[in-house]
């Protein structure tokens, strides 16, 4: 399906620049230049600035009985050892991002076909460490490549936000569960209203019927009810669930807790992780809505009860919370290559632990508005023994 857009010719020159020079060389399209393109409508997209906006995810029902277009995944060889024997734990520079983006400037920029390159978002940590930015190389990067490599659209700020929130409610709840009565703890989670009435959240449902309790007052609850519902008697040694922050910092990598006078001797050990390697993320990448991050971030286990049953986020109550810290990043950010051709990036997780692929709700976007003959270029992270190989056995398979 060709379009009438007109071609962005680069001058080439010879030695090839530094990527940061190119780059700046480029006045990038208005974004909403970009979208037009692709016929997305105003109401389609919300734009930060000039030169990225949002997609958000209402275009899917609005396109669902259209066609896809072709999908490709640009995938890499396994990493060979480096040196003496040494692996380096990322692998970084062999050139995903720019075959993708440099294969999609081609069939978009010069065979005129409708494509769509679909990118995963750089964490920030490595763009100012041993790794650099993300955004492709030489003539075939993703500009502006500052904002594409820094805080973007605030996708990663959520994450961190919303897994800090969770870390936080673990070692309250622990907290408050030392130090309280059974009544005191009950008298915290159920407040008696103005008319002295108690009444149970929709989230507390979701617990007492994991607990097997059908009641629906607070007031019906026995003693020993109370006592199993107001109680996660989260055992400290089982947590697995730690502190994210978007920076390469080695020194919070474990870390103790809890040495202030208010926590009343209440230590234990734990650290930090980078941001993206937050199980928030790797739900980000294989959520299909809001709804369905909703139930996703509430399912989450993040230890185990000192009887060994395991907690989640909903059972300390937070994750209709962690959802609504999500609600925007749930929607790709729109952005253009060198050429201007379309970009959408969105999500990261490492392959190492989660599956390294970007988003489904990017790629099923993309497939929708490529429309039949049109291509979506996706990527697949690390090495294809990870990331490609996860591309299809999970990524596909639970996408369809």
């Amino acid at each position: 399906m060709a379009s009438s857009k007109t071609v962005r010719k680069l001058q080439v020159a010879s030695p090839v620049p530094a990527d940061i020079d190119i780059a700046n060389s480029v006045e990038p399209l208005h974004i909403s230049e970009i979208a037009q393109e692709l016929n997305l409508k105003p109401n389609h997209y919300d734009l930060y600035g000039k030169y990225k906006a949002k997609v958000l995810l209402s275009v899917l029902d609005e396109l669902e009985g259209s066609a896809d277009g072709y999908y490709v995944v640009v995938g890499e060889i396994t990493r060979t050892p480096l040196g003496e024997g040494e692996i380096t734990q990322y692998p970084l520079g062999e050139g995903k991002s720019t075959t993708t983006v440099g294969l999609c400037q081609a069939l978009g920029a010069f065979l005129d076909k409708k494509v769509v390159t679909c990118l995963r978002q750089p964490l920030q940590g490595p763009t100012f460490g041993i790794r650099g930015g993300a955004a492709g190389g030489g003539y075939s990067q993703v500009i502006p490549m500052d904002e594409f490599n820094l805080h973007l659209t605030g996708d990663i700020h959520a994450i961190t936000a919303a897994n800090n929130l969770l870390a936080a409610a673990i070692d309250t709840r622990i907290f408050h569960e030392a130090s309280q009565s059974d009544k005191a703890l009950f008298n915290r989670l159920c407040p008696p209203n103005k008319e002295g009435e108690r009444s149970f959240s929709n989230i507390m449902f979701r617990r007492l019927r994991k607990l097997g309790i059908s009641k629906t007052k607070p007031e019906d609850l026995t003693p020993e009810e109370i006592n199993r519902f107001a109680r996660l008697d989260i055992d400290p040694a089982s947590i697995t669930w730690r502190r994210v922050m978007d920076v390469n910092d080695r020194f919070l990598r474990k870390i103790t807790i809890g040495q202030g006078p208010e926590e009343k001797g209440m230590v234990r050990e734990t650290g930090f992780d980078i941001s993206v390697a937050s199980e928030i993320m790797a739900v980000l990448a294989l959520t299909t809505s809001l709804a369905d991050t909703r139930e996703r971030v509430g399912k989450m286990v993040i230890g185990n009860s000192k009887a060994g049953d395991p907690i989640t986020a909903d059972d300390l109550g937070v994750g209709g919370a962690l959802t609504v810290l999500m609600k925007d990043a749930i929607n790709p950010t729109l952005m253009q290559t060198l050429e201007g051709t379309p970009v959408l990036v969105h999500a990261g997780p490492f392959a190492n632990i989660a599956h390294g692929n970007s988003s489904i709700v990017a790629d099923k976007i993309a497939l929708k508005l490529v429309g039949p003959g049109g291509i979506v270029v996706t990527e697949a992270g690390f090495g294809a023994d990870i990331g490609a190989e996860k591309f299809m056995n999970i990524k596909c398979r639970y996408s369809g």
